[in-house]
């Protein structure tokens, strides 16, 4: 890399400008993300999906997007992390106009679906850039955590941004919304973002490409399915065969590869291992109590769709100055404490949402939302920061797929596990759905049945939490096959860097 992007270089501001475009694109994409949910009534009025269709609607991207991850970040090493990502940004575009006007259920899960694959492609490409760009440690530190709290906040601003299209719009401009955020960094990306690749990447392994997909997709699919329908039936438990035996085998050949799709001796160095399964429930928890509280606000609170996105906002905002506060906490703390400040902070919002009641005012709900949104946007930041640092430079697309990968699959599940629990708790006492009691006047049980089946759920996110937390606080065992790993980043980075 040469030119006004070196440390010495004349415009060192381009660095700066390569992460607002870099932190515009992982905000694209974490909102088209989270605001399909409030979208899926306006359309199914519109196109009349099957119950099947609906779930295949919401679910396709995240599928998709989480199998293809680790392909296209390998594959952005090879022929150029910039490259890759304005290519995926005009796909990106393509897809949520086709996705915007689509005529029918099935040419809408389609178009998902290539969103899905175009967000592949944006994902690792941006981090990595970013691990390019910033050749100082510290700037990059900063960088990587700002960029890990846009991708947070977008989750929480989904439902701001779809709260204010649908009140005034048809359903697809949520998705319409896109195109212009595609355009800025269409123009933009080419001016400020450098070309960056492995120099010698070898040979893209195909089998391993396809073990991969199908691995990841069967395997998640199978685990949200059944716990969305049950596990009766033929076609989950083929599919949970398939995804697991498909994963056993990319292991295999990936540790008789010399240059494999996924380096899993970076999972003997504890702090990476750790700070991808902070990554995974990071995403868990947020998506699924996000999910749940939307429902809270509208049918338990009776607000509007808008009223009830802009309530999740200062959880965004937290999870952005969580992102932010990432870097100095490292340098001040070390790697493992910040990881396991994270982790508390997390457990500690599941567990403040418990006195949530049927009519509880606002105030008592901001707590949880601030102190959870901290929690993840410092583990998130953390994460990726160990993801970059974790390989040299010409190894970063791949890495960053697997930080990316957990987060994808951490939120997938989420949503399915913690919410099948909270609608089993509400079934249990109330077998009317919570939105027809509420439209028929006949919610004196259906309100208190939910609000018991959130208190469940939260217990249950704080139980996720609580499994990583407890392997960041046990000292660490000293092992041959491993490298020595003390507590700081700086002694990380050169032992990742060898």
């Amino acid at each position: 890399m040469s030119g006004p992007f070196d440390e010495a270089g004349p415009v060192p501001w381009r660095r700066w400008a390569a992460l607002a475009v870099a932190c515009l694109a992982a905000l694209m994409l974490a909102v088209d993300a989270t605001v399909v949910t409030l979208a899926v009534p306006a359309l199914s009025r519109s196109l009349h999906p099957s119950a099947t269709q609906v779930l295949w609607i919401a679910d396709v991207y995240g599928l998709v997007l989480g199998g293809l991850l680790v392909t296209m970040g390998n594959l952005g090493d090879r022929i150029g992390r910039r490259r890759l990502l304005l290519l995926g940004t005009a796909l990106f575009a393509l897809a949520s106009t086709a996705t915007a006007f689509a005529p029918s259920p099935a040419w809408l899960i389609a178009a998902r679906a290539v969103l899905g694959l175009a967000g592949a492609t944006i994902m690792p490409s941006t981090l990595s850039i970013l691990r390019a760009v910033f050749t100082d440690q510290a700037e990059r530190a900063t960088a990587v955590g700002l960029w890990s709290a846009a991708s947070v906040a977008g989750f929480g601003l989904g439902p701001v941004v779809g709260g204010l299209l649908l009140g005034h719009y048809w359903w697809g401009s949520v998705f319409l919304v896109d195109v212009p955020v595609c355009a800025v960094v269409l123009v933009a990306g080419p001016l400020v973002l450098p070309e960056s690749r492995d120099p010698a990447p070898g040979r893209l392994d195909l089998p391993s490409v396809v073990l991969s997909v199908v691995g990841l997709v069967a395997a998640v699919h199978a685990v949200t399915e059944g716990v969305r329908s049950g596990f009766a039936g033929l076609w989950v438990p083929l599919a949970g065969a398939l995804g697991a035996g498909a994963l056993a085998a990319f292991v295999r050949r990936q540790r008789r590869l010399a240059a494999p799709l996924l380096d899993l001796r970076l999972f003997r160095r504890r702090s990476y291992a750790l700070s991808v399964a902070v990554a995974f429930v990071a995403l868990f928890v947020t998506a699924a109590l996000s999910l749940l509280f939307a429902q809270y606000f509208q049918l338990v609170l009776g607000w509007s769709p808008l009223r009830s996105g802009l309530a999740g906002l200062p959880g965004a905002l937290a999870a952005v100055l969580g992102g932010a506060a990432a870097a100095p906490a490292v340098e001040a703390w070390g790697h493992r404490r910040v990881v396991t400040t994270s982790l508390g902070l997390m457990a500690l919002g599941c567990l403040l949402y418990l006195p949530v009641g049927v009519a509880s005012a606002y105030p008592s709900v901001l707590p949880p939302l601030l102190v959870l949104g901290a929690g993840a946007g410092l583990g998130v930041a953390v994460t990726n920061r160990a993801a970059v640092d974790a390989v040299p430079p010409d190894r970063a697309g791949a890495a960053a797929a697997v930080s990316e990968t957990a987060f994808e699959v951490g939120g997938a599940l989420g949503v399915a596990l913690i919410g099948s629990i909270a609608d089993a708790a509400y079934s249990g006492r109330v077998r009317v759905p919570l939105a027809d009691a509420v439209a028929s006047g006949r919610y004196i049980l259906a309100r208190p049945a939910f609000v018991g089946g959130l208190h469940l759920a939260a217990l249950a996110c704080a139980a996720v939490v609580a499994l990583p937390a407890a392997a960041a606080v046990l000292p660490p065992r000293n092992r041959p096959d491993a490298p020595t790993e003390p507590d700081t980043d700086q002694e990380v980075v050169t032992s990742g860097a060898r």
